[in-house]
């Protein structure tokens, strides 16, 4: 999904695999990132349990380099 899709979208969550389609990186990727090493994403996560999701407007900071 580009960017100006996620920045358009209503949402204040987006899932991994939005994710990992914008930035080129495979979803589970992300997921054992996330779970093991959050801060090396360099944008804010949140996992509960299996689960990852990412507050929206945390990602596009990340993204528009901030």
């Amino acid at each position: 999904m580009p960017l100006k899709e996620i920045e358009a979208m209503q949402d204040d969550w987006l899932t991994v695999d939005v994710i990992a389609e914008n930035i080129g990186l495979n979803p589970q990727s992300i997921r054992n990132m996330a779970a093991t090493s959050p801060e090396k994403l360099g944008f804010p996560v949140v996992v509960c349990g299996h689960r990852v999701k990412i507050p929206r407007e945390g990602f596009l900071a990340f993204a528009r380099g901030r």
